[in-house]
């Protein structure tokens, strides 16, 4: 008997916003986004991208597809092509579009992930560096040019360098074309950063859904799940549980020194 992975799922995301999905392994996260794309089909209710039934009979889901773009943990894996250049192009060639389109995607795409077109574009993929690959394989599927990004688990197997770098080239990505964010990470401090909402899955439900802010603050029902706050959040609800009156709704170092610093003024 199959197992249900999903239950009772029922969530709207708007355009432009920035959402983490989190939950403990096995909680459905990664079916759920797969459901986003056409890639497994739920057997009841309906996913509706742009108003569009994605499961309908006659749905084009090549095409909602190149507007859902999702990528893997380990995206660098996917990559396989002789240069990057050629990597990137992967898609757009499958769309059948002419050489010049082709160039003029492949070229925008690096330049969105930080990579010289020029000097990347003709090198082997498997010369660069894990951080470097991660990008390419963004860029390949940014070369789509997708309203929606999913990524599962984007920084992982990255050193903190890479990964402060992909985060800050994920909210640059969402700032400058105003793509849809959503982002499947088991690191809060990445969901923090990255999140502006935070939807918490547990044994494929839905069990908590709001701002980053509001979410955090209910440390001790995300702990009940197996799951933690940012580190400098932790440190607050551990005063707050002393009878220190701070707030437990901050999420960043320095949010949580000036915190810490105006209850001791004020002490």
């Amino acid at each position: 008997m199959a197992a249900q992975a999903l239950r009772g799922i029922s969530l709207t995301i708007r355009d432009g916003e920035r959402v983490a999905l989190i939950g403990p392994t096995g909680s459905g996260k990664s079916t759920l986004v797969q459901t986003f794309n056409g890639l497994i089909p739920p057997t009841r209710g309906t996913v509706l991208v742009g108003g569009e039934d994605v499961f309908a009979p006659r749905a084009d889901r090549r095409r909602i597809r190149r507007q859902v773009a999702l990528l893997f943990q380990y995206a660098e894996q996917q990559l396989f092509e002789e240069s990057v250049a050629r990597d990137v192009g992967f898609g757009p060639r499958n769309l059948g579009l002419p050489p010049d389109e082709i160039a003029a995607r492949v070229e925008e795409a690096l330049a969105l992930v930080g990579l010289d077109p020029a000097a990347f574009g003709p090198r082997s993929p498997f010369t660069l560096s894990g951080g470097e690959m991660r990008r390419v394989a963004l860029a390949g599927v940014l070369a789509m040019r997708p309203r929606v990004l999913i990524l599962d688990e984007p920084t992982a197997g990255l050193d903190p360098q890479g990964k402060a770098e992909l985060q800050g080239l994920m909210l640059d990505l969402h700032g400058r074309g105003g793509i849809t964010l959503i982002v499947i990470s088991h690191t809060m401090e990445e969901v923090a950063r990255i999140a502006e909402r935070v939807i918490v899955l547990a044994e494929g439900r839905v069990v908590m859904d709001g701002p980053v802010r509001e979410i955090f603050a209910r440390a001790a029902e995300l702990e009940a799940l197996h799951l933690s706050v940012p580190q400098p959040t932790q440190v607050l609800h551990g005063l707050a549980a002393r009878g220190v009156p701070v707030r437990t709704d901050l999420l960043t170092l320095e949010e949580a020194r000036a915190e810490i610093l105006r209850v001791l003024a004020g002490a």
